[in-house]
């Protein structure tokens, strides 16, 4: 018998890896004459740059960058063996994680840094850069982004501005004459899954900025400096920004869109064609799946419903391992699941089940999937 375990980690108490090792090892407890393949997951979100850069056999690469706020720290990004292919998160670099709460100013903060480690790459002679944008603290449409990459902003009076989004507004003109000369021949994709435009009720600032700290007012500012960036780069390149996907990374794909040839992609789907998966569960007789937490969420583009659609197409049993669930029955239905099992019950509450989820993920294995197959 083939089994395949493929999860997502269980955010703050299992890496996705963690979660393969803990589920085998219950399994071949019970059965030493399984054939077990482990396959770590990841949704395009958190994870994903560590996930694609072992799986390509790939090694990490340091830089020295910009955080959101200008300081200096070290960042680093995944290259796979063939040094053919980098693959950087948006959030190191530029992320909220790099901010304390008070902190958090989508006026002042940017993509500089998220640029540094592009060019950086770009330097070492990569044909491809694989940029997860999810996590940033930013909306500055990528404008800091674009001066690491040698893109210089001028005011009116052909002043240089600093690459932060409360100057969006004041763009009067790009600079291009030292725009880095591999932007044209290095391929670039961003994992985006969701299709919010760049600017208006539903664009980067209307629905991103207030979690990165911005209020009324200065969601106002975003968004009106993001339409004339907008119109700006429109009239520069000839090429509309304000699509599908575009709000997602405080509006980063608005200057990769004009600046690259690039394609956006939803993270789940390259992650899927980039693992082969399509051919592991083909040829598994059982699939595992898992995440932190089962909920509308996981219906939407996440692993579980990825592996989900996989584990349908092939006709697999397919069992799914969650630290809690939170969807009803009527909506678990939607991914043709044989059990769920998950870590918390009326007897263990959540707290203790994410402190303690390695011990609990190997005794449930043993009590429910086993005694399900079993039986």
């Amino acid at each position: 018998m083939t089994i395949l375990i493929a999860p997502d980690k269980f955010k703050g108490s299992l890496t996705a890896q963690q979660v393969c090792d803990e589920i085998k090892r219950a399994l071949l407890e019970w059965n030493g004459a399984l054939n077990i393949v482990t396959l770590p997951m990841a949704d395009g979100g958190e994870g994903s740059c560590e996930l694609l850069t072992s799986s390509s056999n790939g090694k990490y690469i340091t830089a020295s960058v910009h955080d959101p706020l200008f300081r200096n720290i070290d960042a680093r990004y995944g290259i796979s063996k063939d040094n053919r292919t980098a693959f950087l998160e948006m959030a190191t670099a530029s992320g909220l994680q790099l901010l304390k709460k008070h902190e958090r100013n989508p006026m002042q903060t940017t993509t500089l840094g998220i640029g540094e480690l592009i060019a950086h790459a770009l330097d070492l002679g990569v044909k491809e850069i694989i940029l997860g944008i999810g996590g940033s603290a930013t909306n500055d449409a990528g404008m800091g982004m674009a001066e690491a990459l040698g893109v210089q902003f001028l005011s009116t009076e052909g002043e240089r501005l600093k690459p932060v989004g409360e100057n969006l507004r004041y763009i009067h003109t790009l600079d291009l004459t030292n725009v880095h000369t591999k932007l044209s021949t290095t391929a670039f994709t961003i994992f985006c899954d969701v299709d919010n435009p760049l600017y208006g009720p539903r664009g980067a600032a209307h629905v991103f900025a207030p979690q990165k700290g911005a209020n009324e007012e200065m969601i106002q500012i975003l968004d009106e400096g993001l339409m004339h960036y907008s119109s700006l780069l429109e009239k520069t390149f000839g090429r509309t920004v304000n699509f599908p996907g575009a709000g997602a990374g405080g509006g980063l794909p608005a200057s990769l869109k004009v600046l690259t040839n690039l394609k956006v992609v939803p993270g789940m789907d390259f992650i899927i064609k980039f693992l082969k998966l399509d051919e592991h569960v083909r040829h598994a007789d059982i699939v595992i799946t898992g995440e932190g937490k089962v909920d509308e969420q996981t219906l939407s583009g996440k692993v579980v419903s990825g592996i989900a659609r996989l584990a349908k197409k092939y006709d697999k049993a397919l069992f799914v391992v969650a630290g809690t669930c939170e969807l009803p029955e009527h909506r678990l239905e939607q991914l043709n699941i044989r059990k769920l099992i998950t870590l918390t019950n009326p007897n263990v509450p959540e707290d203790y089940s994410m402190k303690n989820a390695a011990i609990l993920l190997n005794q449930r294995i043993k009590e429910e999937l086993v005694q399900h197959l079993t039986d």
